[in-house]
C-alpha cells in the first residue's frame, strides 16, 4: 500500500511538472524561448535587441533594431516590433512579420510545427497555409535593413468645369 503511494504520488508530480507551461527565464535568449517551446530559432532574423515574454499568458513582444528582411525560400520581412502569443509548436496573433508569394506580400497571422519530427512548419497568411521545410529555419538568418520608401503620385490639376 504504501509503495501504491508513493508511486501515485510521483505521478502526479510528474503530471504536473509536464504540464507546466516553459516560460522565458530572465537570461534567457529568445532563440532559447523558440527552442523551448519546439519552435526553430530562426523564425525570427539575427539583429534582436530586446525582448519581452509575458509568462501568464505567453504573449511577447521582439524588437529588432530596425525593419528587415531575410531570404529563406522566399523573403521574409520583419517590422523594427513584432508581437504575438508563443505556445508548444506555435505562434498566434502574429504581427509584424510579412512573406513574399509571387510578387505579393502577405502578412503571416500564426505559425505552426506539425509534428517536430516531420520536417515541416506552416506558416498561416490568411487565405492559404505556407508550408515550409522547417531545416529552413535552424538558424537564425542575417536580415538586410529595409528602407521605405514614400511615393508620391502627382496628378495635374484637373478643371472638370472648364472641360464642359
Amino acid at each position: 500500500m504504501h509503495s501504491v503511494l508513493q508511486l501515485l504520488l510521483l505521478l502526479l508530480i510528474a503530471t504536473v511538472a509536464i504540464s507546466i507551461p516553459v516560460f522565458a527565464e530572465e537570461n534567457d535568449s529568445i532563440y532559447d524561448v523558440l527552442r523551448a517551446h519546439a519552435l526553430p530559432m530562426g523564425l525570427l532574423p539575427k539583429g534582436v535587441k530586446e525582448f519581452n515574454v509575458d509568462v501568464a499568458t505567453g504573449h511577447f513582444s521582439v524588437f529588432l533594431n530596425q525593419s528587415c528582411k531575410a531570404k529563406y525560400e522566399s523573403e521574409i520581412h520583419y517590422e523594427a516590433n513584432i508581437t504575438g502569443t508563443i505556445g508548444y509548436g506555435s505562434i498566434g496573433g502574429l504581427t509584424g512579420v510579412s512573406a513574399q508569394d509571387l510578387f505579393l506580400w502577405f502578412p503571416v497571422k500564426g505559425i505552426r510545427v506539425d509534428i517536430p519530427s516531420s520536417g515541416v512548419i506552416y506558416f498561416d497568411v490568411g487565405v492559404v497555409r505556407k508550408r515550409y521545410p522547417m531545416s529552413l529555419f535552424e538558424t537564425p538568418r542575417d536580415c538586410v535593413a529595409v528602407v521605405e520608401k514614400v511615393w508620391t503620385l502627382v496628378l495635374p490639376s484637373l478643371n472638370l468645369l472648364s472641360a464642359l
